[in-house]
C-alpha cells in the first residue's frame, strides 16, 4: 500500500491529523440550494446558462484527489463517498441531492475527467436507489444561494480513505 501523506493542522485545544491523499466531501443538510452558473473554469465544456434550484436536499461538495483515480482506490472511493451521502440523506429522510465539483478542499487534485466520471457513477448509483439527483454544471463556477439546516449534522465534513 501506497504512503499516506499527512499535513497537522493546530487549533487552541488540539493537535489534528489530516490525510492529503483523501477525498473529501462536504455535505450540507440544506433547506433550499440554488446555483446559477457564472463562468467557466475548462475551456472545453459546453455553453451553459443554468439557473437551479431544490428544496430539502443534501448538497454534496465533492473534491476528489489525484490517489483517488488509482485502480485499486477508485472503487472504494465510490463505495464509501455512497454509503456517507445515503447515510445523511437518511438521517432527515431525504431523498433529493445535489452534487457539486469543489476542487477547493485539498491540495492535489484529481483529473477533471475522473472528477466528472466519479460524480456522474455517484449520481447514477444514488438515483438506482431511489434518490432523485442533480448535478451542478461540471467546469463552471456557480453562484450559490444555501440555506442549511441548524443542528451540527446538518454540516459535515469527511475524508474518505
Amino acid at each position: 500500500r501506497s504512503s499516506t501523506k499527512k499535513a497537522k493542522r493546530y487549533s487552541k485545544t488540539s493537535w489534528t491529523i489530516i490525510e492529503t491523499d483523501a477525498m473529501k466531501p462536504l455535505c450540507f443538510q440544506a433547506k433550499r440550494f440554488r446555483w446559477k452558473t457564472h463562468s467557466k473554469t475548462l475551456p472545453d465544456v459546453l455553453d451553459q446558462d443554468i439557473d437551479q434550484e431544490v428544496a430539502e436536499t443534501v448538497v454534496v461538495f465533492v473534491h476528489a484527489e489525484a490517489s483517488d483515480a488509482a485502480q485499486e482506490r477508485a472503487s472504494a472511493v465510490l463505495r464509501q463517498s455512497l454509503k456517507h451521502v445515503k447515510w445523511l440523506a437518511n438521517k432527515r429522510a431525504c431523498k433529493n441531492i445535489v452534487l457539486h465539483s469543489f476542487t477547493h478542499l485539498g491540495g492535489d487534485t484529481a483529473e477533471s475527467g475522473f472528477a466528472q466520471t466519479l460524480i456522474t457513477v455517484l449520481a447514477d448509483r444514488l438515483r438506482e436507489t431511489g434518490y432523485q439527483v442533480w448535478i451542478t454544471p461540471f467546469g463552471y463556477f456557480c453562484e450559490w444561494d444555501l440555506s442549511v439546516h441548524g443542528e451540527s449534522l446538518a454540516k459535515v465534513w469527511k475524508e474518505i480513505h
